[in-house]
């Protein structure tokens, strides 16, 4: 890894100090999305350096922002490699954690496992001060298997998450769609409203935004989703095709987004129209995030500004930090209804961000998104999938490096690939002769800044080929199974998130005691962000 500058380092307790007091920071986590699941900080955003520059622009707009990056001992390189190359980009104002994770732990802060933190701890304080009303997976199979009975369930997760695996007879409406779309899944006030989810964050949520709304049905959140069913022994679907109803009367919307204005005004839920957004966006000191919460078919068909990027509502407070990587920033939501927006900024709110309304968001047009970086390549030619074969053979002493994911690469490779991720490949050259380097993977934008380090470090024959595993196959080079890939040096996966939805049984019990745990763990300062119930 190469090193061309010293940073600027932050300790511990200073950092600490500055993720409590009311500047904006981004505090990035550059590991690999692995290593960031074993051991983090609360409030730290993932931003792995395989992807930095990829992300970087749509999580911290503003290059002047106050940024922390950290690793851990095992990292350093390519946390200094993640400086630099945030410097290069522009940004005026990174740091380094010194002495990264460990340095945080031994002077007496605590560390998390897992992902998405602050969502899914104010997901279990919610259901604490809330007190919301929930059934075991016993208790709801006995409901399903009553001949008198009148209940529904939701599952509230995203559409391809609710197709793996869902609770039989389930419909899939997204968190995000329910103040829209509940009416018309359940006109009947005597239906029971069961909402569930993969664990426990989101048939919480789900659920209290259906009772914080005030529908007249009963409502309850399933009891530790489709895990506990599982770990009920009772059996899942898979692959199912229920979605929530496409289209609204238009003769219901106006009482729709009553209900939902007055779940706005409980909460203090400003509204702002486009000059005032468009002020914040000129000015450069504050990041301002423009989410637009409807679904994706929404988004692409328009109507929201083009800045706006693609937020969907459940998904924006289940995992916040997915979307918005400067703490204290400017979060704005906008969509075409009235009805979702203000259900999920009255989420937001409670978890701590300064959240607005965008009045008529169409009055905003003509503020383009923030494009992604891209590398400036001068020694690097693409090969088509088609052509792969026939370079393979024309270069017999290329260096094969495959960048897709390592569970990807595991389940089927080339057999003359190694499997390489950003903060691994100078590495892995090494020992290699200054000749042909050939990467392979499925983002050609992930490819480019590999190449571009490549490009830095004195490299001159580098070729990319974007290709999947259909392509790999036509090829007709040798491919097989790479199980000797050991699971330590799968940097890019989290075992302890994955492994409980492939059928291990003690991989779901830990998940979920974990999940329970999580307030038990932060402190008081961390708890303060929050303001559950308003």
């Amino acid at each position: 890894m190469m090193i061309d500058s010293t940073p600027q380092y932050v300790d511990a307790r200073e950092l600490k100090a500055w993720i409590h007091d009311e500047a904006e920071l981004a505090l990035l986590d550059v590991r690999e999305h692995g290593q960031f699941g074993e051991n983090h900080l609360f409030f730290a955003v993932p931003l792995p350096y395989s992807e930095l520059e990829l992300h970087i622009a749509r999580l911290v707009p503003r290059k002047g922002t106050r940024t922390v990056i950290y690793g851990d001992a095992r990292t350093a390189g390519a946390v200094l490699a993640a400086a630099q190359a945030l410097e290069r980009l522009g940004y005026s104002q990174v740091h380094v954690l010194r002495g990264g994770i460990e340095a945080w732990r031994e002077a007496g802060y605590a560390s998390f496992a897992g992902v998405n933190l602050p969502s899914k701890t104010f997901g279990e304080i919610a259901e604490h001060i809330y007190h919301t009303p929930s059934v075991s997976a016993a208790q709801l199979h006995d409901m399903l298997n009553d001949p008198d009975r009148n209940v529904i369930v939701l599952d509230g997760r995203p559409v391809a998450e609710y197709r793996k695996m869902n609770i039989p007879g389930a419909i899939c409406c997204p968190n995000g769609e329910l103040a829209l779309r509940i009416g018309e899944l359940a006109p009947d006030p005597d239906t029971k409203v069961v909402i569930n989810c993969a664990g426990r964050t989101r048939s919480i949520i789900g659920a209290q935004t259906l009772i914080n709304l005030g529908i007249p049905n009963e409502v309850y959140a399933l009891e530790n989703g489709t895990q506990g069913w599982y770990l009920a022994d009772l059996p899942l679907e898979h692959q199912s095709s229920r979605v929530y109803p496409e289209r609204i009367p238009a003769q219901s919307l106006s009482s729709l987004r009553q209900r939902s204005r007055q779940l706005q005004e409980k909460f203090g839920v400003t509204v702002v129209d486009a000059g005032q957004v468009r002020a914040w966006l000129e000015d450069d000191a504050c990041n301002v995030f423009l989410c637009d919460v409807r679904t994706e078919e929404e988004h692409r068909q328009g109507g929201v500004p083009g800045r706006a990027q693609h937020t969907p509502g459940g998904q924006l407070i289940q995992a916040t930090d997915q979307y918005i990587g400067v703490r204290k920033a400017r979060v704005v939501l906008c969509d075409t209804d009235g009805i979702r927006a203000p259900v999920v900024a009255s989420w937001l709110k409670q978890l701590g961000w300064n959240v607005s309304l965008l009045q008529e968001p169409q009055q905003l047009d003509g503020v383009p998104a923030v494009p992604a970086a891209a590398p400036a390549l001068s020694h690097t030619q693409d090969i088509p999938a088609a052509q792969l074969a026939a370079f393979v053979a024309g270069n017999p002493g290329v260096a094969i490096l495959d960048a897709r994911p390592s569970m990807q690469f595991r389940k089927a490779s080339l057999q003359a690939a190694t499997w390489t991720i950003r903060p691994i490949i100078m590495q892995q050259l090494e020992g290699h002769a200054n000749g042909p380097v050939l990467l392979l993977g499925d983002n050609r934008a992930k490819l480019a800044w590999l190449a571009s380090d490549l490009e830095r470090a004195g490299r001159a024959d580098i070729h990319l080929c974007v290709v999947d595993d259909a392509g790999l196959r036509a090829s007709g080079l040798p491919m097989s199974a790479r199980p000797e890939l050991p699971d330590e040096a799968c940097i890019d996966y989290l075992f302890f998130v994955h492994d409980r939805h492939d059928g291990n049984k003690a991989a779901a019990r830990k998940y979920l005691e974990w999940e329970t745990n999580l307030v038990s763990q932060i402190d008081e300062q961390e708890r303060k962000t929050f303001s559950v119930g308003g």
